[in-house]
């Protein structure tokens, strides 16, 4: 059986890198957007199992039972490794045999690209991942079994994957795939992602809060 494994963090406290050019209340809905894109594109998703939802953020739980997703609700809010981990465990458990961690932030994201990893046969132990747009981040893991290696989200997480899996003896296999690469870290990201002009809750949301514009203007003025 397969997984899908969606962790959400309390919106209100992350992308602060974005904090030069949208407000923390900003930072907050432009996160909620972003996973309301990610959570339909999953819905459509008939490849796996299970959808899940892991979580201490009552509002993301609430959206995922909307769905019909399943969710592991924490306690306190804990790192993504952490997060991952405890929840890939527990699916291992509930007979998984292998869990595709997926980031929120992804806004680009269809459930075709999804249903393309999930149809990767990879005999175990084995992993595949998907850079980021720069090339040192994970932004989509595929395990199995679940819990081959343990995660290492955070900077330059790509290459530490590798090395965990290297260690473990599992097999990896990196795929490229730009929408699920494109997640929204900092404003050149938005700016890449105003871009692609998709119609998406994400744009809209950039749209509404003047976003946008705001970043027009500050790559106008940049000579951009």
């Amino acid at each position: 059986m397969k997984a899908l494994l969606i962790p959400v963090k309390d919106p209100s406290r992350g992308k602060t890198r974005l904090a030069t050019i949208l407000s923390e209340e900003e930072r907050r809905l432009l996160a909620w957007a972003m996973l309301l894109d990610v959570s339909n594109a999953a819905a459509q998703v008939k490849s796996c199992e299970g959808i899940f939802v892991v979580s201490s953020y009552e509002p993301a739980l609430s959206h995922a039972r909307s769905l019909d997703f399943d969710v592991i609700e924490e306690k306190a809010q804990q790192s993504e490794s952490q997060s991952v981990d405890a929840a890939s465990l527990s699916l291992a458990g509930r007979g998984f045999k292998t869990v595709m961690r997926l980031p929120a932030d992804l806004p680009l994201v269809r459930s075709e690209d999804i249903e393309d990893l999930l149809a990767v046969k990879l005999a175990p132990p084995a992993a595949l991942m998907v850079p980021s747009r720069e090339g040192t981040g994970t932004n989509a893991i595929l395990r199995t079994p679940p819990v081959v290696f343990p995660s290492r989200f955070g900077p330059n997480s790509l290459s530490l994957h590798i090395s965990e899996a290297e260690r473990a003896g599992a097999r990896c296999v990196l795929e490229y795939n730009p929408r699920i690469a494109l997640d929204i870290d900092e404003p050149c990201d938005l700016v890449e992602f105003i871009s692609y002009r998709v119609d998406t809750h994400t744009l809209d949301s950039l749209h509404s809060m003047g976003a946008a514009a705001r970043l027009k203007s500050v790559e106008e003025k940049a000579g951009v």
